[in-house]
């Protein structure tokens, strides 16, 4: 009867040396002169170009800041090549407006567009003016002026309601990664 043969692979302790085996990991440095890093970010070595630079985190960046999309182009061929990009990609934009179900160009909320309404401002107004607006028409409502007025409390507090909603979104927007 033959009889198996038993790798050394098994339980422990490990019967053979941790270095048998493994073999050397092909690394690919980044392409910048004098730089000894791992090169694992693929960039584009020109405009509509298959072929790719490899550089490190860092030199990838310094790249990327420097990137000129429109290189090589006259002006007209820059603004046709614009006009491509947000006509292939205005989908992607109008998504974002149909997203929260509400009317505008797709910068507010409907609870934000709600909200304006309470206030009686425009869509396209900006925080300064919200502000103003919330503190004229909570003057008028507030319960210390009108002490025991039911339906003014009930305004202040339907105020102060909307203008929480767009001042959490003023926040969001001021702390967007990228804006």
């Amino acid at each position: 009867m033959a009889r198996s043969r038993q790798s050394n692979d098994w339980g422990f302790p490990r019967w053979r040396g941790y270095e048998a085996g493994r073999e050397a990991q092909n690394v690919r440095l980044c392409d910048r002169v004098g730089c000894e890093a791992v090169g694992d970010c693929p960039a584009p070595k020109s405009p509509n170009s298959p072929e790719r630079w490899f550089f490190c985190q860092t030199h990838a960046g310094e790249y990327n800041r420097g990137w000129d999309y429109f290189a090589g182009l006259n002006k007209e061929e820059a603004a046709a090549r614009a006009a491509d990009e947000r006509r292939d990609n205005s989908g992607y934009s109008e998504s974002a407006h149909y997203s929260w179900a509400g009317s505008g160009d797709g910068t507010r909320s409907a609870d934000e567009m709600r909200a304006l309404e309470v206030l009686g401002l425009e869509v396209d107004v900006d925080f300064a003016a919200i502000k103003k607006a919330w503190r004229v028409r909570a003057k008028e409502v507030h319960p210390d002026v009108k002490p025991g007025d039911k339906d003014a409390a009930k305004e202040f507090h339907r105020l102060q309601l909307a203008y929480d909603v767009l001042r959490n979104a003023e926040d969001r927007r001021q702390w967007r990664p990228g804006s």
